[in-house]
């Protein structure tokens, strides 16, 4: 089987009530407004008409695309080893995130081919996922505004089922309010929810991170992530932090490939490790990142949801949650979410089951199928390798 030629579609979609916020780059709640967000849905297709399907990406991950897509072009489809080491040298004066992007469609062709799940090519067991709520960012504009906010949202994603929860809070934040709001989600869902805290590279100095940390320690946190606006890649600054704070902490999101998660862990930077299976040189390199954390006794944790991260999941051992990112009071739904599927595969804050777990798809590949008409009809640009 050879690959015979890759089509690659930019959809762009509307996202309702979210704008970025006015003193940085976070999407936060604002109603009335409207943004464009775009996805890439790429098509793998082979000489024996087996097709390899994802829809995720971004702009940057686009572009790398385009600097080996013909390459690809008459390659073996599952040597995804061979293509995922000479892809990475040719990327390797960039972040390298356009790997993902071809990587996961050919996870998605490889299992179609013999008509399994990804999760089975892996040896993966698992068939429900743990998940935890991830929320949008604070707003100021009657979503999560106020530390009871956060608080009376950590209680209502219980009552959905959730076990944990995580909170991302303002851009312009104040030290004191972020204190409180985390002690306050302590108060509201009792000892027995696992909390966590992302402040997404926000707080404006080391000390700050200190303050909220040791404020994590006190409400008994799980962890702490990307804190302060060395922008998460401080080896040594995290390596200190994690001298001063009792609070677990959970970093490697903003560095990018396997050995630079290796360095960063057996450095001292983290207590926990973060891969994401679009950024990280897709289910290939994550599933490197899980086994080398692995090999170090710690866990990896998986960074945004969809089925390539469910079928990932499935098959790591040494893992805790799915991130069901982007949850907010004020609207159910992540994105696109209910939009680019045609079957009843959904990411979205209502979209866990009683138990507070999402199921891991059972059909070949990825499991799911795409709503091609949809995602076409919203397709405003097309590049093709043939």
């Amino acid at each position: 089987m050879k690959i015979d030629r890759i089509r690659v579609d930019r959809a762009k979609f509307e996202m309702r009530d979210f704008a970025k916020h006015p003193t940085g780059f976070s999407l936060v709640y604002e109603p009335g407004s409207s943004k464009q967000v775009s996805a890439y849905a790429v098509r793998v297709y082979t000489d024996e008409g087996v097709v390899g399907e994802y829809v995720g990406g971004n702009s940057v991950a686009a572009a790398q695309l385009r600097m080996f897509g013909d390459y690809l072009v008459g390659r073996d489809p599952f040597q995804r080893e061979l293509i995922y080491n000479d892809v990475k040298r040719q990327l390797r004066k960039f972040d390298k995130m356009g790997m993902g992007l071809i990587d996961i469609p050919l996870w998605d062709l490889a299992g179609r081919a013999f008509g399994v799940s990804v999760r089975t090519l892996l040896g993966g067991w698992k068939t429900r996922l743990p998940a935890y709520a991830s929320t949008a960012a604070g707003d100021r504009a009657g979503g999560l505004d106020s530390a009871a906010a956060y608080a009376d949202f950590a209680v209502q994603c219980r009552e959905l089922g959730y076990r944990a929860y995580k909170l991302h809070v303002w851009d312009d934040y104040e030290v004191a309010e972020v204190v409180r709001t985390i002690q306050a989600v302590r108060d509201a869902v009792g000892p027995e929810m696992d909390l966590m805290l992302d402040p997404g590279s926000k707080l404006e100095t080391f000390a700050h991170a200190v303050q909220v940390g040791r404020a994590c320690d006190e409400a008994n946190y799980l962890w702490l992530e990307d804190p302060y606006k060395d922008t998460g890649i401080s080896l040594q600054g995290h390596k200190r932090l994690r001298e001063l704070i009792r609070t677990p902490l959970l970093q490697t999101e903003h560095v990018r490939g396997l050995e630079q998660h290796v360095d960063f862990a057996v450095g001292g930077g983290t207590d926990f490790v973060r891969a994401d299976a679009e950024y990280d040189g897709g289910i290939t390199g994550a599933l490197k990142i899980a086994h080398a954390t692995e090999g170090l006794g710690l866990d990896v944790e998986l960074h945004t949801p969809g089925p390539a991260q469910r079928q990932l999941m499935a098959s790591i051992r040494n893992t805790n949650y799915y991130e069901m990112s982007f949850v907010h009071p004020k609207s159910t739904e992540i994105g696109r979410s209910q939009l680019i599927y045609a079957d009843d595969y959904r990411d979205g804050l209502t979209a866990v089951g009683p138990d507070g777990c999402v199921p891991v798809p059972e059909g070949p590949g990825l499991g799911i199928a795409y709503d091609w008409d949809v995602i076409e009809a919203h397709t405003v640009e097309t590049v093709e390798f043939s």
